[in-house]
């Protein structure tokens, strides 16, 4: 019988390829490609397994699992074997300074009103909080849009480059539903190219899941962030 473990390196291995062919297609060193493991849903022993395989960024959605995650391989792992720990899912402003306190990095700051709770959780640690701004592919009156606007990514970005818990490091962005992925990401390489000739320390692009990668691998994303490909499908038990 298939171990847990077992079933987790085999999906981390077909990623993996997948992440370095991708990579190879586009002219680029698949080195270049950083893996966040999504861990939604799954037990902390599935992201136990996952630091065992190597990998070192997982990725979580809810700020009550993450902190309940992150505090026990936090006791389980030891400060030798550090995670980390990246919140990409949407942020409440009353939650963010509880987010920042253990999230190395925040990859979904849609608005400057998150800024100062970010600030706040930040300060509790010894090193600054990576932040990416959250940026919307979706039509401006599309329903349920999350991210900000590209005409607001400046005001955005001075926000968060003025707090000196934070550190600006660039952009996240998730492919509408309903569009072909290639089309979106390449809309998010022109926001790209203009973010970074104004804040061209600001290089990272955290973009493409389990079923667009390849696509967003193609376009220049330095992170991809995958789940199910990795991990199988979520647990029905929420």
């Amino acid at each position: 019988m298939t171990t847990r473990a077992e079933e987790i390196e085999a999906g981390l291995t077909t990623v993996r390829h997948r992440i370095a062919v991708a990579a190879e297609k586009a002219g680029r060193d698949p080195g270049e490609v950083g893996l966040v493991v999504v861990t939604k849903y799954f037990p902390a022993s599935d992201v136990q397994i996952l630091a065992d395989l190597g990998v070192t960024d997982v990725g979580e959605n809810r700020h009550q699992e993450a902190e309940a995650k992150a505090a026990e391989l936090r006791r389980t792992r030891g400060p030798d074997q550090p995670l980390r720990w990246h919140f990409i899912g949407g942020l409440q402003s009353n939650k963010a300074a509880a987010v920042a306190a253990y999230a190395d990095v925040v990859e979904s700051v849609d608005r400057v009103k998150l800024v100062s709770g970010l600030q706040r959780g930040a300060r509790q640690r010894d090193h600054p909080v990576d932040v990416l701004l959250q940026v919307s592919l979706d039509p401006p009156d599309h329903p349920g849009r999350s991210g900000a606007a590209p005409a607001d990514l400046a005001a955005l970005a001075e926000a968060v480059t003025a707090a000196e818990e934070l550190r600006l490091c660039g952009l996240m962005a998730v492919a509408p539903l309903g569009e072909d992925p290639a089309e979106a990401f390449a809309r998010l390489a022109a926001i790209r190219r203009e973010f970074t000739a104004q804040y061209p320390h600001a290089t990272r692009l955290s973009a493409g899941m389990s079923g667009d990668l390849e696509q967003a691998i193609a376009v220049g994303a330095t992170h991809v962030r995958v789940g199910s490909a990795v991990l199988g499908s979520r647990p029905t038990l929420k």
